[in-house]
């Protein structure tokens, strides 16, 4: 089946699609259903629990741990492998939990009434299943109903319906039935009806054209296919990180292995056994283990601010966004019209409040003032008027968003849209169209007819010969016409849609009600931003965050909402992007985009990933779906958000608020700042253990340390703190600092000799104080080596929080998980399990020789990192 239904006559189009106004017989309909499937998208199959297990061990750290858990079995260390084994097993677990619980909560989402759609088949009316909806199919069509197809629109009245989802163009399209020239452009088929909009007004019939994936909307999310999925900033670093720390291991330990035989000529099968020993030592196992958790961690907190993750890493993807491109309706804005402007008596009235909310007041010059010289207009507004205020509060909308803007600024005045209705019975009407460009309604007033009419105030003016002024009807002159269209142009200007307002209280019969009308005054409503959102990215900005806003609306609309936001820079239209060379370069200076299509936005996503920037992009609508896959991580809303949006996305946003995703950066950022801090933490400590055995191997000493005793500081004297890191409170001003560079290395250069200079002091303290234990026995001195690890590495500790100004009480678990090392350890030496780690218990004297080192230690530290940044940096 083609696409061109919008340039036949109906006629045509039914006789093609072989079906009458009185629909589809049964079987036809099952027939046709049998072919060309169900009326719904193809979304790919979630991933099994099964293999979200399996993903955990995608890891170049965790195959390292799986290696050394191999080599342990092979050299019957069963201890070793035990602990190694838990280590991956608990990593693996964290990991699936979260993500299994982030893909069913993306079920739960989705997991909706299945919608319903009204049929003609076989000559009755039905309501069917969406999803069997079949081409042929009549659809009946009402306010408020969700449309199930694309459709060709064969009967209308007063015909509205909200494409935004599909256009990004926030104002409700009048349809038609005529047929349109064979080029016109998707956005102008006004006499077509798209899958996934809503009827906002009217009511109307239509032939079903095309369902499920051959839909717009079908089309719109096969490009999300293509787009394909990106790795996250954290899972490249990490990769990256996992990719040195294993050719390190393997170069370390065959270093070890050959300077022991061949150049200090020690034991060949001794030497194997101590580059093993070191291979342990070098790996951080914890590492996977403590980055899981704090990006768990960091995923419930985001949860309990109204953001649901669907991957891990994608928190910290947040916090290095140095771009983020924004859908304007519905997360910038209300998606509420609100009347803002009001003129009458010649006199300009600003209206306060935003959205369908009835609290607000009506100012002149900034000054509250009574709303009494105004009723006649809100009266108007509200009595010409179909839209309908419902639900909780009033504030659910049933009807067109611009009627219901009127209602609620009648509200603001104190007029009931039910006591008007009562007070003023409606009798009569002559509907809107788009050719008229106006509505008028015949109520009842007393004992005689008053008509009431909206339109275009171009339109009303010149069915008005008359004026109400300060409550005296004058003759309409030309000198006020022309202030009246002025009016009109100076809200037009500030990106209002303005309509006009008449009455007449003296005619004959409806069909004269429009002629020799009096002219009452102008409101002027748009789609206001939300007060949170201006907020909000003026710490994005603050953050060195750029904000770009991407409409489908005019760009009038869309300068004005930016001006408004405190968004700067150059606005474009999307046919604009089609044409214009080096689109990389200039895209620098632009910063609102209106009018776009689905096409053009990944053109935007893709121009400022290719001048290196990390990019969100956030949506709502089917059209926003291919650039939030291809960002570097898609922001979609919960509420509002189409399933195609939500399919693609990398994360979402269950309250729909723009602020959110401050919160996403800002606990993003903090997350990597913890996970660097336990990077250095752990890295530096293994560092340590790794020194200390090279240098007692290159001076043909014992080995310090047993591999047992490596294992256990590395999982608990390291684990431990290191997990309690990842609870550690944001450094302050962390949003006043700009996005780290894309590039940037979970181990920076300053970081890299930071780590090197403690990591070896730690080495060479541990050696030092089990050569001074060397007279005592084996165990003794291991002991000594053993406990100095795990005190130097709380020293540790507390030097790499002090670079992020927080004070030692300033983390409850970090001090809880201290004392728990310091408990654990001593259960090694002074409990019956001292026989596993081989210790020897310690006396009073040596606590005080392990302290004395541990401040040494620490100047020592100090006077190393001042050489460094003196001479070095």
């Amino acid at each position: 089946m083609g696409d061109g239904y919008f340039s036949k006559d109906t006629k045509i189009v039914l006789a093609d699609l072989k079906t009458n106004e009185k629909g589809l017989k049964p079987h036809q309909a099952e027939v046709r259903l049998h072919k060309y499937g169900f009326n719904e998208l193809h979304v790919k199959k979630g991933t099994s629990a099964f293999k979200i297990f399996l993903q955990q061990f995608i890891s170049p750290l965790v195959w390292i741990l799986l290696a050394a858990l191999g080599i342990s079995i092979y050299l019957n260390e069963m201890i070793d492998a035990i602990v190694i084994g838990i280590i991956v097993l608990v990593n693996a677990i964290l990991g699936f939990v979260q993500e299994y619980r982030a893909e069913k909560a993306i079920e739960a989402l989705k997991r909706m009434a299945s919608p319903k759609a009204h049929v003609i088949r076989n000559g009755k009316e039905e309501l069917i299943e969406s999803r069997r909806v079949v081409p042929g199919d009549i659809l009946i069509l009402e306010t408020g109903d969700k449309i199930a197809a694309d459709a060709r629109i064969i009967e209308s009245f007063s015909l509205k319906t909200q494409e935004g989802p599909l256009t990004g163009e926030s104002s409700p399209v009048s349809k038609q039935i005529d047929s349109l020239p064979v080029k016109t452009a998707l956005a102008d088929r006004k006499n077509m009806l798209f899958s996934s909009t809503v009827v906002t007004s009217g009511r109307g019939k239509a032939v079903v054209t095309q369902t499920g994936m051959n839909t717009q909307v079908g089309k719109i999310a096969s490009l999300i296919q293509d787009a394909g999925g990106q790795l996250t900033p954290l899972q490249k670093k990490l990769q990256e990180l996992g990719k040195y720390l294993t050719i390190a291991v393997i170069v370390i330990a065959i270093v070890v292995f050959l300077t022991g035989v061949f150049a200090a000529g020690q034991d060949m099968h001794e030497m194997f056994l101590a580059a093993i020993a070191l291979s342990v030592a070098a790996i951080p196992e914890g590492l996977p283990a403590v980055i899981t958790i704090a990006l768990a961690l960091g995923v419930q907190r985001m949860v309990k601010k109204n953001a649901l993750v669907r991957k891990l890493p994608s928190v910290e993807t947040l916090g290095s966004v140095d771009v983020i491109c924004t859908d304007k309706t519905g997360t910038l804005t209300h998606n509420e019209m609100t009347v803002r402007k009001v003129w009458m008596n010649n006199t300009n009235y600003s209206v306060t409040g935003a959205g369908y909310q009835s609290k607000g007041h009506f100012l002149i010059n900034g000054k509250k003032v009574p709303s009494t010289p105004l009723s006649l207009l809100l009266r108007i507004g509200a009595l010409c008027n179909d839209a309908k205020l419902q639900g909780k509060n009033n504030h659910d909308v049933f009807g067109d968003p611009t009627e219901a803007a009127l209602l609620v600024s009648a509200e603001k005045a104190g007029l009931s849209l039910t006591k008007l209705q009562s007070t003023y019975p409606r009798k009569d009407e002559i509907g809107f169209s788009s050719e008229r460009k106006q509505m008028t309604t015949i109520h009842k007033v007393g004992n005689k007819k008053v008509a009431y009419s909206k339109g275009a105030p171009d339109v009303i003016v010149e069915k008005c010969d008359r004026i109400l002024l300060d409550g005296r009807v004058q003759r309409m002159t030309r000198s006020i016409k022309k202030k009246i269209l002025e009016q009109n142009e100076h809200f037009a200007l500030e990106a209002l849609r303005v309509l006009g307002f008449a009455y007449n209280d003296n005619f004959k019969s409806t069909e004269h009600s429009e002629k020799n009308m009096i002219f009452v005054g102008l409101q002027g409503m748009i789609d206001p931003p939300r007060a949170e959102a201006k907020i909000s990215i003026k710490t994005c900005q603050e953050a060195g965050i750029r904000v770009i806003m991407i409409t489908g609306d005019h760009i009038t609309t869309a300068k004005a909402i930016a001006h408004e936001l405190g968004i700067e820079g150059k606005a474009v239209l999307g046919e604009e992007i089609d044409d214009m060379r080096n689109f990389s370069k200039k895209i620098k200076n632009i910063s609102i985009f209106a009018r776009v299509n689905p096409e053009h936005k990944l053109k935007i996503v893709n121009a400022l990933k290719k001048n290196g920037h990390i990019v969100a992009m956030t949506g709502d609508g089917v059209n926003d779906a291919p650039a939030l896959k291809k960002a570097d991580i898609g922001v979609a809303m919960g509420k509002s958000g189409t399933d195609v949006a939500k399919e693609a996305a990398d994360m979402i946003l269950t309250d729909d608020n723009f602020s959110s995703i401050v919160h996403a950066v800002e606990e993003g950022r903090g997350i990597f700042d913890n996970i660097r801090k336990f990077v250095n933490y752990l890295l530096s400590s293994n560092l340590g253990e790794v020194t200390a055995i090279f240098v007692a191997s290159l001076l043909r000493m014992d080995l310090p340390l047993t591999a047992i005793q490596i294992l256990w500081v590395n999982l608990v004297t390291d684990g431990l703190p290191a997990t309690a890191l990842s609870v550690d409170p944001h450094s302050k001003g962390i949003m006043k600092k700009k996005p780290r560079p894309p590039k940037e290395s979970i181990i920076s250069k300053e970081l890299k000799w930071d780590i090197i200079i403690f990591g070896v002091l730690i080495g060479l303290f541990t050696v030092g104080l089990f050569w001074l234990y060397r007279e005592s026995s084996l165990e003794k001195a291991r002991t000594m080596a053993f406990t100095s690890l795990v005190l130097f590495e709380l020293v540790r500790l507390q030097t790499i929080r002090r670079d992020y100004n927080l004070g030692i009480m300033s983390n409850t678990y970090l001090i809880v998980a201290v004392i728990a090392s310091i408990i654990l350890h001593l259960a090694t030496i002074y409990t019956p399990a001292a026989a596993w780690f081989k210790t020897a218990p310690l006396q009073l004297v040596d606590w005080g020789v392990l302290i004395v080192a541990s401040l040494v230690l620490f100047v020592g530290y100090k006077i190393a990192m001042w050489v460094y940044e003196k001479f070095w940096k």
